[in-house]
């Protein structure tokens, strides 16, 4: 589960803090860059603390569109790219290869943030030839990540939606959704909003090493908690669930996250597509060596021999019987919890384009 390492090649070691063990080029790269050993003991130094830094993406529209029939939306908006929380799985880490840096580290400490985005959403929304329908967040990187904290890129948008009365659906791992109830509460109660919550695991260490930058599971429960007595519809998202690694603690997952006030559930096996193979298999070597072949021979019975399918209808699920366990396990538990109802639509009848600069108001 990756690449052959020549015999004077230094491994690359875990960074306090960060998901990724190494930072290899992307797939469009010419070139493979790797750490040697010159004789003098350049390995032996422990590597310099890797800072965050965020440049301002100049992009010229905001909602992105999709035809995928494995989602429940078709347009969505990623506030930024790249995502410091630094879940070594995440299936957004390959789009940092199209800006010609590593999906490893570079994705969850070189990010790219979007302050246009309030102003190009509202330009897109005042479109007459624009319909409604509900806007994802969080699809591809969290946003509430942490430097959320500070450029409120998020919450413009928030503003913008809620102006408009139009239909949001938010996906993430981080306890600073809840700053935004002020906005989310009052939508929710036209029926314009809802929150899902991500937890992986219930074991701290666990979490720390696979998600190092993202909300302890204990906040996040307390997150569910909290959208449910401000009544916030809300979804725990037990995923990704990885074979020989957090696939037993499924059950309690849902548990916990049901006694937190969750309304429902979801779940996404472990996708491992592109440069996301190896660095997954450069983590489980450097946290869990004793058990990396068992989980690694488990994800292959779940998408028929390989490290990953990516079929329609299949990719989320996988496949062959290891699949069939762990997707019959998470109906039966959700049906239990009372959790395997669906949360009800959101409303897109109540959506008003907003007033842009040079707008001219009718007479009457």
């Amino acid at each position: 589960m990756g690449p052959a390492a020549r015999h004077d090649e230094l491994p690359d070691l875990p960074r306090k803090g960060r998901g990724a063990i190494s930072n290899a080029a992307g797939r469009y790269e010419p070139h493979r860059h790797a750490r040697t050993d010159d004789g003098w003991g350049i390995g032996d130094e422990d590597a310099p603390p890797l800072r965050t830094t965020v440049t301002d993406d100049a992009s010229r529209s905001i909602i992105a569109r999709n035809t995928s029939p494995d989602v429940g939306f078709d347009r969505s908006i990623n506030p930024y790219r790249g995502c410091e929380h630094g879940c070594v799985y995440c299936f957004a880490r390959p789009t940092h290869a199209h800006l010609g840096l590593s999906p490893g580290l570079d994705f969850e400490s070189r990010l790219f943030a979007k302050p246009q985005a309030a102003a190009l959403l509202r330009r897109e929304l005042a479109r007459p030839s624009y319909r409604p329908a509900t806007i994802a967040m969080g699809t591809n990187t969290d946003p509430y990540q942490p430097v959320e904290r500070r450029r409120l890129i998020t919450r413009h948008i928030l503003e913008v939606l809620a102006e408009c009365e139009h239909p949001v659906s938010i996906v993430t791992k981080s306890a600073l959704v809840l700053r935004d109830l002020d906005l989310l509460a009052p939508m929710a109660a036209k029926g314009l909003a809802r929150v899902g919550v991500s937890v992986t695991t219930l074991d701290r260490t666990l979490a720390r090493r696979m998600e190092p930058r993202a909300a302890s599971p204990g906040r996040r429960l307390a997150t569910l908690s909290a959208l449910a007595d401000a009544g916030v519809p809300s979804m725990v998202m037990v995923a990704p669930v990885i074979p020989g690694l957090n696939d037993h603690e499924m059950e309690a997952i849902l548990e916990q996250a049901a006694a937190a006030g969750a309304h429902a559930a979801g779940t996404i096996l472990l996708r491992l597509p592109m440069e996301i193979k190896d660095l997954f298999g450069e983590w489980l070597q450097a946290h869990y060596p004793n058990r990396a072949k068992r989980i690694e021979t488990l994800i292959r019975d779940t998408r028929r021999g390989g490290l990953y399918v990516d079929r329609f209808g299949e990719r989320m699920r996988g496949a062959g019987r290891y699949a069939e366990m762990l997707n019959t396990r998470f109906r039966l538990a959700c049906r239990r919890l009372d959790l395997d109802r669906p949360l009800p639509p959101l409303d897109t009848s109540r959506f008003r384009r907003p007033q842009t600069c040079g707008h001219q108001l009718t007479l009457l």
